[in-house]
């Protein structure tokens, strides 16, 4: 069985993009990565914060095992700073991988300068209170997907991808198969061949314009 660090690496490698059609859950395209060259791939740790409210993300650094990344949903109110440069602070500390939520962050020159790698829907500069009731460490909905302690979550320049811990290997497996078949693609482009060719389209669906006068 592969080791926390072997199958991070391999996610890693694969990439978000691949993974997302291997059989990985991709999030919305609002989800990015907020400073250039962040990548993240690691257990993922589920939150759920009353909308507006950060408390359940501070409970979370204090209970999330180190080398998982948080996963956070915040409901209908992202236009919130939910997550900076002090709680970035506490989560390096704590060993904690990095951030994906579906809502703001902010200080994000510190986020780069710290190397934690965050995924956000955006950058807010308000605050969040810190009263209100949340969840951690159970399965929650983030962005449309469903997460769940045991998965994993991979973010890259692509975006972000969550894969189910069950099926890890599986989707591993096919995302290596994808890799391979891509390859052969390549090479035979390279040779003269074209994607139509290669994949086995249906050209005469397309209608050809007018010749040029």
């Amino acid at each position: 069985m592969a080791t926390t660090t072997e199958t991070a690496g391999a996610l890693a490698e694969l990439g978000a993009a691949t993974l997302g059609e291997s059989g990985a859950s991709a999030m919305p395209s609002r989800i990015r990565r907020v400073w250039a060259g962040a990548t993240l791939a690691a257990p993922a740790f589920p939150v759920r914060c009353t909308p507006g409210d950060n408390l359940a993300i501070h409970v979370a650094v204090t209970r999330a095992p180190a080398g998982s990344a948080l996963v956070v949903d915040v409901g209908d109110v992202p236009d919130r700073g939910y997550w900076g440069e002090v709680l970035t602070t506490g989560a390096l500390a704590r060993g904690l991988a990095g951030l994906v939520i579906d809502g703001g962050v902010r200080d994000v020159a510190a986020l780069e300068r710290l190397a934690f790698p965050v995924f956000s829907r955006t950058v807010a500069l308000p605050g969040a209170t810190k009263s209100n009731r949340g969840a951690v460490g159970s399965p929650t909905t983030v962005a449309g997907v469903m997460v769940r302690p045991g998965d994993w979550v991979v973010g890259d320049v692509d975006g972000v991808v969550v894969v189910p811990g069950a099926a890890v290997e599986q989707v591993l497996a096919a995302g290596r198969a994808r890799e391979s078949a891509e390859s052969g693609y390549f090479e035979a482009l390279r040779q003269g061949s074209t994607t139509v060719e290669i994949l086995g389209l249906d050209a005469s669906l397309v209608e050809d314009g007018p010749a040029p006068a």
